[in-house]
């Protein structure tokens, strides 16, 4: 008989393990989550395990997301593109759906909503259209690497090439986020507080850094922190100067972190998520990656409707055109109160 129960602390290194051990698992599914959302937000997690015999044979991590202006939700994973529930069987899936459930009345939340990559839960409500993720393999060859490439994409790297810009793996948070905050602004998206990132880089350690791209004076141009998951390398958050265009330093950074990821031995690159037909998805099908469509599955309480919370969505479209004329400074201070909400 299959049971659910909440996740205890002492329950951590079997999850990991279990996570690690499923082919569906992912990054996003690391028990170090808990610790991230509780200190960058202070969102509880009120994960669930399926157990069989005492085995555990389903995983359902959540994030309690609650906000006045935009939502109040359990998200599979919060902040995170994937991280859907896993399980062993049909019944233990529906066990860790029946949990779900019964979340909804008693914490009050107007909906549940499972981001896999795949659908999953058919008698849902879900979105099919709106995200895709982009994953391509990596050649044990960097020359295979760099013909796999479009032709016109392959020759703005090799442009970046001439201007003999160099790059550093480490920690960096301070440089990144100055020019990840900037980022962000200039896109109309409030930006997340930098206690976020402190936190992937001391919970997760070695599984995540930072790429650094610099002008040959040092000057830094553009940078991106990356996860690692088994073979996985996984450019998550990222961002650059307004002189980085003009040095090609985001086609030079890709490619270099695609070229280290490569010679430490990963075999995967994770382009990530991106609304369709943005700037950024144009982006990743230039270097020659495929879309895949991700498919976000909702439980809506009884009276609910499928939520729309993006920066698409028209009715934000006065918050985003005034966000980008804030003076960064203030961006920087406002934002992660409204970010906090936006997982």
């Amino acid at each position: 008989m299959i049971t659910t129960r909440s996740i205890a602390p002492s329950d951590c290194s079997a999850v990991d393990s279990f996570v690690l051990e499923h082919p569906e698992g992912s990054f996003f599914h690391l028990t170090g989550w808990i610790e991230v959302m509780k200190r960058a937000f202070g969102h509880p997690c009120p994960w669930i395990i399926a157990e069989e015999d005492g085995k555990i044979v389903g995983l359902l991590p959540l994030t309690h997301i609650r906000s006045r202006i935009f939502t109040n939700a359990l998200i599979s994973s919060g902040f995170a593109v994937y991280g859907g529930p896993l399980a062993d069987s049909q019944e233990a899936h529906e066990a860790l759906d029946k949990a779900a459930a019964e979340l909804l009345p008693s914490l009050g939340v107007q909906y549940v909503e499972y981001r896999s990559r795949g659908r999953t839960r058919p008698h849902w409500v879900a979105k099919e259209e709106t995200y895709v993720t982009f994953r391509k393999a990596i050649d044990a060859d960097a020359e295979v690497n760099m013909l796999a490439i479009p032709r016109k994409q392959r020759a703005m790297v090799r442009k970046a090439f001439k201007f003999e810009l160099t790059h550093d793996l480490g920690r960096d948070v301070d440089t990144f986020f100055t020019m990840y905050a900037t980022s962000v602004r200039n896109l109309g998206t409030p930006v997340f507080p930098k206690k976020l990132f402190k936190a992937l880089l001391d919970v997760f350690g070695d599984a995540v850094d930072v790429l650094t791209v610099r002008k040959p004076d040092g000057t830094a141009l553009t940078a991106v922190l990356s996860f690692y998951y088994k073979d996985e390398v996984i450019p998550y958050y990222g961002g650059g100067t307004t002189d980085a265009r003009q040095f090609a330093a985001n086609d030079y950074m890709y490619w270099a972190l695609m070229e280290s990821a490569r010679q430490r031995g990963y075999r995967l690159f994770d382009f990530g998520r991106s609304k369709v037909d943005t700037g950024a998805y144009k982006f990743k099908k230039n270097w020659g990656f495929d879309p895949e469509p991700l498919i976000y599955e909702y439980l809506l309480a009884e009276g609910e409707e499928l939520p729309d919370v993006n920066p698409n969505n028209p009715k934000y479209k006065l918050l985003v055109n005034s966000w980008q004329k804030l003076p960064l400074p203030l961006a920087n201070l406002l934002g992660p109160l409204i970010s906090r909400s936006l997982g």
